[in-house]
């Protein structure tokens, strides 16, 4: 089923139900928490009732988005379920007990990983999109509803961060066009770039020097972590440590960057991974159970620190390996000249 079909499948779907509940994924970030919000304004402007359920804190720096105030940590009785960007509903904020409980009549699922699966009655998986806040877009512009200013600003930053700043190789014209578009519908990219990227809380910032002075570079891969006693030295929070691998991944001369942070409970520790792009960092991710993108993928992993770290390392190595091998052999093959 491509896009159109999926949308125009989905709206059908919209227009049966009343009330939904609209979640994503646990540790939410800009993507999960703008798209989720930008989905509920959607629907609210089609006459529908939606609630936005996360477990976990939203971060500080995503305060800023209309309706923040309103996300829940209940689930309440609803029509349908709206999954964004999960593989299963033990991946959301959801409890899978709870969730059996409320038995809504329809399941829904939205999402652009590579590592996406069909768990719900509806699933609409396209790992082409920018961003699960793309596909909301998609699907307000097929709805014929205005995309208010709030709905700007919610999907403004879900596309935003999800590329990276508009960094990552998942961003092409289309994207530019959808904040274009965004813009004009109100939304105010100064103002979001500034609550996003420049509201650090103090405690982040010394968590990332602490990340930094942990740093360890091997040819084109660099790793560093930061253990349960170095978060609470600096009073930090699990959200302090988002965005750390972007840092690391910006190092001259790297292809693959590792962030690992410990966990508390059994020895386990929490794996982010970034590349520029050429590398592919969701196969390792998924290797060890999780997902994610080409260029920005993580998992959890069992096991204690330091043997988690000599793992992904060497994965690292070998995935560099072979870059490294694939673009030899492509710049020895011979080219044919054309008069």
């Amino acid at each position: 089923m491509n896009n159109q079909a999926s949308i125009s499948a989905l709206l059908d779907l919209l227009h049966e139900c009343n009330s939904f509940v609209i979640t994503s994924h646990v540790r939410p970030d800009g993507d999960a928490i703008g798209s989720s919000l930008g989905l509920m304004h959607l629907l609210e402007a089609m006459g529908k009732q939606a609630t936005v359920v996360f477990t976990d804190p939203i971060p500080p720096n995503f305060h800023f988005l209309p309706g923040v105030e309103r996300i829940s940590r209940k689930f309440p009785a609803s029509d349908a379920v709206i999954f964004l960007e999960c593989d299963s509903v033990e991946r959301s904020s959801i409890e899978r007990l709870e969730f059996e409980a409320a038995q809504p009549i329809l399941t829904i699922n939205i999402d652009h990983h590579r590592s996406g699966r069909n768990f719900a009655q509806f699933n609409w998986i396209d790992p082409a999109a920018a961003a699960v806040g793309a596909l909301v877009y998609d699907l307000a512009l097929a709805s014929g509803v205005p995309i208010s200013s709030a709905t700007a600003d919610c999907l403004y930053t879900a596309i935003l961060t999800d590329t990276g700043s508009f960094n990552y190789p998942s961003t092409t014209a289309s994207t530019f066009a959808m904040a274009e578009h965004l813009v004009r519908s109100g939304t105010n990219p100064n103002l979001i770039a500034r609550a996003i990227y420049f509201c650090n809380p103090l405690s982040k910032v010394r968590l990332l020097g602490i990340a930094i002075a942990n740093l360890q570079i091997e040819g084109a891969v660099c790793w560093s972590h930061v253990t349960l006693a170095e978060i609470d030295r600096v009073g930090a929070s699990v959200e302090d440590c988002e965005g750390v691998a972007n840092h690391l991944i910006g190092i001259a001369g790297i292809e693959g960057a590792a962030f690992l942070r410990e966990l508390p409970g059994p020895p386990q520790f929490r794996l982010s991974m970034r590349s520029r792009g050429t590398l592919i960092v969701s196969t390792i991710a998924e290797h060890f159970g999780g997902g994610g993108h080409h260029s920005a993928s993580g998992c959890t992993m069992e096991g204690s620190l330091k043997d988690g770290t000599e793992r992904i390392v060497d994965e690292l190595r070998a995935a560099c390996v072979r870059l490294q091998e694939d673009r030899l052999h492509a710049s020895t093959q011979p080219t044919t000249l054309l008069a």
